[in-house]
């Protein structure tokens, strides 16, 4: 269940009491009485859509996929923003096409949520090295400085600390106001602003003002990619922010290493994180259409996934068109 959907009140005194009742049973093992206690508090607040999300969840752990599949419905009827991904979680339930982006609302309010503890979680619990690893990658193809670097999906600045000293102008963008906020105390960039990468070259953020389109030596894109699906928007992006012969460095989860499961198109996986995996195959062809050539791939562990490491490949591509 999000942070999100879980910090939530109804407005309801009676239904929010029952809904902590539930999440105790939840967190004690019974997810049926959590469920029931959850219908429950929704006949006395029936437009809460945080209550539904959370009767969707505790459904699902017992056992209850169309239950849980109608209640993610209902959230979706009362929150067609989407902020709590029902959509994605309904895709995994086999209820629905799993679609071609994430919902920016929900990937915003994600990244929001987690922007305090993001670097102690990855870093520190999760063992994360794509930042170091992305940026040894760029280091050992292109020598010397770097010019205009633009880090996509910048976070709190993991990518920009390794890259930094390469760069002699460094800009970053993210969908989220809190990773910018805390990117910003790090003093790391010459430029920060809200993007958002699923949107075309005119509507992403990234060329408003006097920021020019090609004007970057290196775009890069370090554990960003799984939370987009189609890659197609990304490469268009990378390419109109790059000059003739620039650099695209970026990490995927390798969808090749994890079990068949829905997705919005060949070489394209939901995974049960609600983040997407891609296919080697799948990556090179939507770069190509793009206009750019793969100089340079590597599959490594990029982090965990509780007592799993989760597989990725890093890349970095040339614009060639």
């Amino acid at each position: 269940m999000s942070l999100h959907a879980a910090s939530l009140t109804s407005g309801d005194l009676l239904a929010d009491r029952r809904a902590e009742y539930a999440a105790m049973l939840a967190e004690s093992g019974d997810a049926e009485g959590a469920a029931d206690l959850m219908r429950q508090a929704l006949e006395l607040a029936p437009d809460w859509a945080a209550g539904w999300f959370r009767l969707a969840d505790y459904a699902e752990k017992a056992g209850a996929r169309d239950a849980a599949a109608a209640a993610l419905e209902r959230v979706l009827a009362l929150s067609p923003e989407d902020v709590f991904g029902a959509g994605l979680k309904r895709a995994m339930l086999g209820a629905a096409p799993a679609p071609a982006q994430p919902p920016s609302a929900y990937v915003a309010q994600l990244f929001d949520d987690y922007a305090d503890r993001f670097d102690a979680a990855l870093v520190e619990r999760l063992g994360y090295s794509v930042p170091q690893k992305l940026a040894r990658l760029v280091a050992a193809q292109l020598k010397g400085a770097l010019g205009c670097v633009v880090d996509l999906g910048c976070g709190t600045g993991l990518f920009g600390a390794e890259i930094r000293a390469e760069a002699t102008r460094l800009e970053g963008f993210d969908l989220s106001a809190n990773m910018l906020a805390k990117a910003r105390a790090k003093a790391l960039y010459d430029h920060l602003g809200q993007a958002d990468l699923t949107q075309p070259p005119a509507h992403s953020g990234l060329f408003a003002d006097d920021l020019a389109p090609a004007r970057a030596d290196l775009a890069a894109a370090a554990d960003v990619l799984m939370y987009l699906g189609d890659l197609a928007p990304v490469f268009t992006l990378a390419s109109a922010l790059l000059r003739p012969g620039g650099h695209f460095a970026f990490s995927v989860e390798d969808a090749d290493a994890v079990p068949p499961a829905p997705g919005p198109r060949e070489g394209v996986v939901l995974r049960p994180s609600l983040r997407f995996a891609h296919r080697e195959a799948y990556v090179r062809a939507a770069a190509a259409d793009a206009g750019f050539a793969i100089l340079q791939d590597m599959r490594t562990g990029i982090r965990k996934d509780g007592a799993q490491e989760v597989q990725g490949i890093l890349f970095l591509a040339s614009k060639t068109a």
